[in-house]
């Protein structure tokens, strides 16, 4: 097997043999391996149906009342972070990121460490591509290789039948890398389809490698919080005196469609602005769409009608939400999963949907990553989380109208 493919070697650490001789697709053997081609019972029983290419495929789906974390956590022990996060969310945990590491540990210079032909490098104004791969490059590599070792060997004691990674999205990471000229991905719309391209290709070997570390079913989430400034035209030019001009949604729409068609595993969109754009994300065959519920367009008495319409679509099609219900930061006060969960309940009564129905439509997370978090509460927010899953599987009881 040769060394310079770098799944194959991944596989090989593994334990797992070299796909047979009629096959050619290196990726099709790990995703065959960690059950994920050819009908075959996943780790929660769902039989995934591998159909004619024109047909569509079941997806698999994750078990009822299970809790997960945004991403990130505090401190640069990744060990230490490992272990917490598959203690406290043993049947859904997130691989964790610790940008506090700096540069390739962030979001942006992460994923982009997991482009493929594309390296990048640091700037005093960001990331910036480069001609080869330098130091920073492959430091981002060097820390995502010991963040799957650390969190292999957390998996092993647990063994998850899921897990989660996260990425930056393509429109995210789009606006957040230069060319070399200074302007940025987004402003050049054929590099934003080179670099569209070249992360499906990192990201699934990326999935195909955790699936084979972890014998799990893998869902990969994507980061998009620049979305909403990538469609609004807000993204700004070099010299901070104009902006970048807007993406339509259509275009928007393509670049994340083929590229969770193209990944193999369910693909979860995470956007925790004021106003996501929620019928965009739910528009491209996502499996879930990650959102803070304590945002106040969707959250109480402001509560805005428009976008909880949007949600009760997402809802009547079937697709859960990431429902981000735990601070990121400790309130400072003792905090109650039963407290928490109110804008749950309150939005599933809103909508007109029975409560009991939260444990297959909702996946609780805390609002947002917990990097700025101290430890001990980065442990209590994923433990509320885990509990709010348990609540959901069985609700407390609320007299009001005809739901769904």
């Amino acid at each position: 097997m040769s060394t310079d493919d770098p799944l194959a070697a991944a596989l090989a650490a593994a334990g797992l043999a070299p796909a047979p001789p009629e096959r050619e697709d290196p990726l099709a053997a790990a995703l065959a391996a960690a059950g994920l081609g050819d009908a075959r019972p996943t780790p929660s029983g769902v039989t995934v149906v591998q159909d004619e290419p024109d047909e569509p495929v079941e997806r698999p789906r994750w078990p009822a009342g299970v809790a997960t974390g945004v991403g990130s956590m505090p401190g640069d022990d990744v060990r230490e972070s490992a272990a917490t996060v598959t203690g406290e969310l043993p049947l859904f945990p997130h691989l964790p990121e610790l940008p506090v590491r700096g540069v390739g540990a962030d979001m942006i210079g992460r994923t982009a460490g997991l482009l493929v032909d594309i390296a990048v490098e640091v700037r005093p104004s960001g990331y910036r591509v480069a001609s080869r791969p330098g130091a920073d490059h492959r430091r981002a590599v060097d820390l995502l290789r010991g963040d799957l070792d650390a969190f292999d060997e957390a998996c092993e004691p647990v063994r998850p039948g899921w897990v989660k990674v996260q990425a930056a999205g393509p429109w995210t990471l789009a606006a957040s890398v230069e060319v070399r000229s200074g302007h940025t991905v987004l402003s050049d719309r054929g590099a934003v389809r080179e670099f569209a391209a070249s992360l499906l290709e990192g990201l699934r070997q990326h999935v195909a490698e955790v699936a084979a570390r972890t014998g799990a079913q893998v869902v990969l989430q994507l980061d998009e919080p620049g979305l909403p400034q990538v469609l609004g035209g807000l993204v700004p030019t070099p010299s901070r005196y104009g902006t970048v001009r807007a993406v339509s949604g259509s275009a928007a729409k393509d670049v994340l469609r083929e590229l969770i068609d193209g990944v193999g595993v369910p693909v979860v969109l995470h956007c925790c602005a004021d106003r996501p754009p929620v019928p965009l994300l739910a528009d491209v065959g996502a499996a879930g769409i990650g959102i803070d519920a304590t945002r106040p367009a969707i959250c109480g008495r402001t509560a805005v009608p428009a976008a909880l319409d949007e949600l009760g679509a997402v809802w009547d099609a079937g697709t859960p939400l990431l429902l981000g219900l735990v601070p990121a930061l400790d309130p400072g006060h003792p905090v109650r999963s039963r407290d928490l969960a109110g804008p749950a309940f309150d939005l599933a009564d809103r909508l007109g949907f029975d409560r009991v129905r939260l444990s297959t439509l909702c996946v609780p997370t805390p609002t947002c990553g917990l990097a700025g978090a101290d430890p001990a509460w980065s442990r209590r927010a994923l433990e509320l989380s885990r509990e709010l899953g348990r609540a959901f599987l069985d609700p407390p009881d609320e007299d009001g109208p005809d739901r769904r």
